[in-house]
């Protein structure tokens, strides 16, 4: 079976490649899965591609800023597994990058409506779920750049020292119920999200940002989803049963160095 044999895990921004390796590792543990996403047939496609029948997975399509369509997936993974015992709240995006001053005012309210409000929400519709239960793990995606500054990200940056922000609070307000918050804050990691901030930060040598970013880094490389994947994996099992209110760099060193 398994660690999570029978146990029900919410994934937000599934299709991506954190979410997606997230998922792969939950399910070769036994979880049942709840996979959401924007882009509903790329969910469809990552549940093929893990090899999950309707029993054991549900993909469903949210915007996650908007209100009704975040209690919309909850509703339904509830109706369908009946509970939920783990929420990663990972869904986000990037935003562009620009000194304060030419930072398109409509990419800022984009990136809080995704990074922030979204996380809100989750957080909003899935903790009293868990609270009924008893128990309960959320893992919320933050980023190394929740810790640090970032010239020319003031979105993205601003974003998610919220979500970090968000992670203490709700991890005190639920303690009593059994109920434990965690965040992973990825450094530079392999997927779709860094191809665009490499093009942003330097649109006409983005393979120069690329090196220049992973020399950066104490280890001397970008991560992989699977890396960030294997970290909250962890905390979302009852191997971190002891472990609340806590940011996990998986940066390769580099915001500590």
């Amino acid at each position: 079976m398994g660690k999570f044999g029978g146990k029900v895990i919410v994934i937000t921004g599934a299709a991506g490649g954190i979410g997606k390796a997230t998922a792969k590792k939950l399910s070769e543990q036994g979880a049942n899965l709840a996979l959401i996403d924007l882009n509903l047939e790329a969910v469809k496609q990552v549940i093929l591609e893990l090899g999950l029948d309707d029993s054991r997975a549900i993909a469903l399509q949210a915007n996650v800023a908007k209100e009704e369509e975040v209690k919309g997936y909850v509703d339904a993974t509830v109706e369908k597994f009946g509970r939920i015992d783990g929420f990663f709240n990972n869904a986000g995006v990037e935003g562009t990058t620009a000194n304060v001053e030419d930072y398109p005012t409509e990419t800022f309210d984009l990136v809080f409506n995704v990074n922030v409000k979204g996380a809100f929400l989750g957080l909003k519709y899935i903790v009293p779920v868990m609270k009924k239960q008893g128990s309960g793990s959320i893992v919320n995606t933050a980023s190394g750049a929740g810790l640090i500054g970032s010239p020319g990200f003031v979105g993205y940056n601003s974003s998610k020292h919220a979500v970090i922000g968000m992670t203490k609070v709700v991890a005190l307000e639920v303690a009593p119920f059994g109920v434990r918050v965690n965040a992973v804050a990825p450094g530079v990691i392999n997927t779709r999200m860094m191809r665009q901030i490499e093009k942003n930060t330097v649109p006409k040598d983005a393979e120069g940002a690329r090196k220049a970013f992973g020399t950066a880094v104490p280890l001397g490389r970008y991560g992989e989803a699977e890396e960030v994947a294997n970290v909250a994996v962890f905390l979302l099992s009852d191997d971190a049963s002891y472990v609340s209110q806590s940011i996990y760099t998986v940066d390769g060193g580099q915001i500590n160095q």
